[in-house]
């Protein structure tokens, strides 16, 4: 069982956090609501360099008097309520809203606080695509190559015949299973080759990620037919950047996206025992810079201080996302929603991008409101649609209230 941040932190967490985590279970309740914001203490880490000295070179966030905590909100599942009760009652860790370039709200609970990193979960597939979408500009990657064009290893593999645009879009035919309570899928599989969990007895498993990939066989249906979410796909476009650019992938986003934004804070990323960074899931920053990486989509690519880092047609393209590709499979709270370069498209009319994470972890961006939201979180499981459902209706009428 979890518990709110209204209720207080249970006492068996109050001290000897480290001592007392369970290491099989670090990520399920209660003890991610401290795990999430620790990570490096007890996994492997790679540094991602902001190349900050202190807090000297970070771009400014410009702030904003007003606060939002009393504003009322009418939700889906948890009715008539304030901003505040909303943010308790989903389990929020930090959250931040910026609204025609200046920070309307910045809130910590629990064991967060603006100088603790915490776990991004799959919102770091698309801080790598961006890194990504660098190295297409530079001519490094070609969109319409073969994965096998960068990495002749796979070709024994069913990724042989996918394009770099069919990973990038989770629309490779790859039999890749993302159940996240069976211990014996391939995501379950992930987390051990990941180094984040122990194999169970009798479950044989990878050593590293790019042993499980170079595992991978089986094609169940041809690359491009339709979209499937398979965090792996992910991994393998790092494997690609590696290859090309003959660096790790936390010095890629460092040099391509860390050290322009402006950050704060030195990230990092969860390694293997290979040294690998886990691109799926194993990135970690500080609420203040996701907001800043969130904040180059909304400004077409460009950082605070006007510098393009991620080219703007880059930022065009994702969203241009196709909802056909998306609509078969779909995603429950996105009835008109789409994915495209490791975004998901809230719907055709703004074209909202989305970074999310399992446990409740969000980058919204929706740049015909000039709108940025970051919440951070620790579910008491991996997925909740009412959750999803409600904070994507919190953030709508966050942003009906800001433009009145």
């Amino acid at each position: 069982m979890s518990y709110k941040n209204s209720a207080g932190v249970p006492a068996e967490m109050q001290a000897n956090q480290l001592a007392n985590l369970p290491r099989q279970t670090w990520d399920s309740p209660p003890w991610n609501r401290w795990s999430f914001q620790h990570v490096s203490e007890f996994l492997d880490t790679a540094v991602v360099s902001s190349g900050a000295i202190g807090h000297d070179n970070a771009f400014d966030l410009r702030k904003s008097p007003a606060r939002l905590d009393s504003m009322v909100l009418n939700l889906p599942h948890l009715g008539k309520c304030e901003l505040d009760t909303f943010l308790d009652e989903t389990y929020t860790d930090g959250f931040l809203v910026v609204h025609n370039g200046a920070v309307k709200q910045e809130s910590y609970f629990g064991f967060l606080d603006a100088s603790k990193l915490h776990l991004s979960q799959s919102m770091a597939k698309s801080i790598t695509a961006a890194a990504l979408g660098v190295l297409v500009e530079q001519g490094l990657i070609d969109l319409n190559q073969q994965v096998t064009h960068y990495l002749p290893e796979l070709k024994q593999t069913a990724y042989a015949g996918a394009t770099i645009q069919h990973l990038l879009d989770m629309a490779s035919g790859v039999a890749y299973s993302e159940a996240y309570i069976d211990e014996n899928s391939d995501i379950a599989l992930t987390e051990i080759a990941s180094g984040w969990r122990q194999a169970p007895p009798g479950v044989i498993a990878p050593n590293n990620i790019w042993e499980q990939i170079l595992g991978l066989k089986t094609l169940e249906e041809p690359h491009g037919s339709r979209w499937l979410y398979r965090s792996i796909e992910t991994d393998v476009l790092a494997f690609c950047m590696e290859k090309v650019t003959g660096q790790r992938l936390p010095q890629i986003v460092s040099e391509l996206l860390w050290r322009h934004i402006g950050a704060e804070l030195d990230a990092n990323f969860t390694i293997d025992s290979s040294g690998y960074g886990i691109a799926d899931g194993g990135f970690n920053a500080c609420l203040r810079d996701y907001a800043r990486f969130g904040l180059l989509y909304l400004n077409e690519g460009k950082n605070l201080a006007g510098e393009q880092v991620v080219p703007a047609a880059w930022v065009a393209a994702t969203r241009s996302a196709n909802h056909q590709m998306f609509a078969a499979t779909g995603s429950i709270g996105l009835p008109d929603g789409a994915y495209k370069n490791q975004f998901w498209i809230e719907d055709s009319v703004d074209k909202a991008m989305m970074c999310v994470g399992i446990f409740g972890q969000l980058i919204y961006i929706n740049p015909v409101q000039d709108l940025l939201v970051v919440k951070l979180s620790t579910w008491p499981s991996a997925l909740n649609a009412e959750y999803k459902v409600d904070t994507l209706s919190a953030i709508h009428q966050i942003a009906d209230h800001l433009s009145h």
